[in-house]
């Protein structure tokens, strides 16, 4: 497949992480999340119209506008509101700090950094037009998503067929790379009080404690707990993360963070930042239940 070149990624220690929910420090030192299988910067391809041109914003404006960072919370922002949407396979970097619209030519409403966490910024598009990306962003309210225009440079782009699926009905983690499942594996999810929140989302960031305790390594998610407004001093992020004790797996025993096995962490460590992660409640179909739908009435 096309997708991210692994160099760079991942290997590097990052600084110590706190608890089961993710405690995030602005001085994170993730590991490098570089992107590879570079596509030229996005720009609008040919059209027999030209691509509606953004709102102009002047410096005393973004700097006024919030930055979309798993701190910050964009209240009237739009939301991602068809995640089974057929999804272009696309990731994007933005080398500089981009400008965020609720709509092509609409209003700004946040700053998208070229960081997240110590990690170069790469958030998965959802939607394209001509000159303009629909990209998911890693703020509260879960879903949120804002475009960006293309025009003007500063921008990466790299495709990715990576997918992380987690089942919370079944308790099931799932990695594909394409149409290649590259592994499946039970793990722990969030406690009836503290729930794993559903929806799209995509990995943010990777982090390497100094002195792990639970986890050698920590994968926050552009994700966060619905029933935490905070965690352990953190904003609540959802994170994926090893776990000891091998009981807890198949249990709704987190805090919101999804526990996998060790195998499952070492595959996860070699997924790009900027990877879509589906997290659903509802069975997986069984064989029997599928003969069942077909079975005349």
């Amino acid at each position: 497949m096309r997708g991210h070149s692994r160099s760079g990624r991942p290997g590097r220690p990052g600084p110590a992480v706190n608890p089961v929910l993710l405690v995030i420090a602005a001085g994170l030192a993730a590991m490098a999340g570089g992107c590879g299988q570079l596509v030229s910067p996005r720009a609008a391809p040919p059209s027999r119209s030209a691509p509606v041109t953004p709102a102009h914003v002047s410096a005393a404006q973004t700097a006024r506008l919030p930055r979309a960072t798993t701190f910050g919370r964009l209240p009237a922002e739009p939301r991602d509101l068809d995640p089974s949407a057929p999804n272009p396979g696309v990731v994007l970097h933005p080398t500089a700090m981009r400008v965020v619209y609720a709509r092509p030519g609409g209003p700004p409403v946040a700053t998208l950094p070229s960081t997240e966490l110590g990690t170069p910024t790469w958030v998965p598009v959802v939607q394209s037009q001509p000159g303009w990306d629909r990209i998911l962003l890693p703020t509260r309210p879960n879903g949120s998503a804002g475009w960006v225009y293309l025009g003007g440079g500063g921008l990466q782009a790299a495709t990715d067929a990576y997918r992380i699926e987690v089942n919370l009905a079944d308790y099931r983690l799932s990695v594909t790379d394409g149409r290649r499942t590259l592994g499946s594996w039970t793990v722990a999810i969030g406690a009836a009080d503290t729930p794993t929140p559903t929806g799209q989302t995509f990995l943010l960031a990777s982090a390497a404690p100094v002195h792990p305790t639970f986890s050698p390594l920590i994968l926050p998610l552009g994700l966060h707990s619905d029933a935490l407004g905070s965690f352990d001093g953190g904003p609540g992020t959802v994170a994926l993360h090893g776990w000891p004790d091998p009981a807890v797996f198949g249990h709704p025993v987190s805090h919101g963070c999804v526990r996998v096995p060790a195998t499952a962490l070492q595959l996860l460590s070699r997924v790009p930042i900027g990877s879509l992660v589906t997290i659903t409640s509802r069975p997986a179909a069984t064989p029997q239940a599928l003969a069942g739908r077909l079975r005349p009435s």
